[in-house]
């Protein structure tokens, strides 16, 4: 007799059928496979734009991603809190995720900053030998860069502070520092865009430039991106989702942006503070 017709075998459908086990077995989901089209329509969409091109591409490639996202995250936050699937080992696996994630996160930042250290401490003949390049006006680390500096440090405060209101239970007080966080990333976006929009020097205008642009550009990224994910998360909290032993849809989203903060102070120091103090000496 096979196992699909022992007297005692789950039968499909049933009651009993499949064995219970800690572990989520996610169904089959269209996010991975869009999501990939999306990034690449819109990095496309980006180096068309930046080589004079038309925006139309780089828009809907952003757009697609922002749908994906709505798409995909809609699905977690079922699985967390309808299908209950996030057991214990689930979230443990979901931590170790986060972390390599964030781990691989850093290894753009290693990139970037080497870029900018090996074209500073090592200036070719195309610049004279000379960094910042002479024919560049460095943007001072006051006040525009320190500004930025103090709203993220304050962020921080504010998320870890939204984080003590959740252990607490306190769902109403972790919602209103969790807002406040996400206006802080929002005013943070709007500086830098300020800043980019008075800078005294183009992408194109040689390896300052690119540098500057490329590491604190996507710095800027991430801290949009961080603050979306923040809005999600004070979304969730208004509606209940999260409990004092359960949310660590939070706690990824406070990992995230406290290494954003951590990248920030880098650069602060390195890219605006010292080499713009050395210009200004000079």
């Amino acid at each position: 007799m096979s196992d699909a017709t022992a007297p005692n075998a789950p039968q499909p459908g049933g009651p009993q059928a499949g064995m219970p086990h800690p572990y989520h077995l996610v169904e089959p989901s269209p996010w991975p496979l869009l999501g990939s089209i999306a990034a690449g329509v819109m990095a496309a969409g980006a180096v068309v734009y930046f080589h004079g091109g038309t925006y139309l591409w780089l828009v809907l490639g952003a757009l697609g991603v922002l749908a994906v996202m709505f798409g995909w995250w809609r699905d977690v936050v079922l699985e967390a809190v309808v299908q209950k699937a996030h057991t214990a080992v689930v979230t443990l696996g979901l931590r170790y995720g986060m972390l390599l994630f964030i781990a691989s996160e850093v290894m753009f930042f290693v990139a970037f900053f080497w870029a900018y250290f090996d074209a500073s401490l090592f200036p070719t003949a195309a610049i004279e030998f000379t960094w910042p390049p002479p024919s560049i006006e460095t943007i001072p680390w006051f006040p525009l860069p320190l500004l930025m500096t103090m709203v993220l440090l304050l962020s921080g405060g504010t998320v870890t502070e939204a984080h003590h209101a959740l252990q607490e239970g306190d769902n109403r007080r972790a919602a209103r520092w969790l807002g406040i966080t996400v206006l802080l990333g929002a005013a943070f976006t709007g500086i830098q865009l300020y800043e980019y929009a008075h800078a005294g020097f183009a992408f194109t205008d040689g390896i300052y430039p690119s540098t500057f642009y490329m590491a604190t550009g996507f710095h800027g990224f991430h801290v949009l991106i961080g603050t979306i994910f923040l809005a999600v998360c004070w979304v969730r909290t208004v509606k209940g989702h999260f409990t004092a032993d359960s949310h660590f849809g939070f706690e990824a989203a406070a990992w995230y942006w406290h290494f954003v903060d951590v990248v920030w102070l880098f650069l602060f120091t390195c890219v605006y503070w010292w080499w713009g103090s050395a210009a200004a000496a000079h």
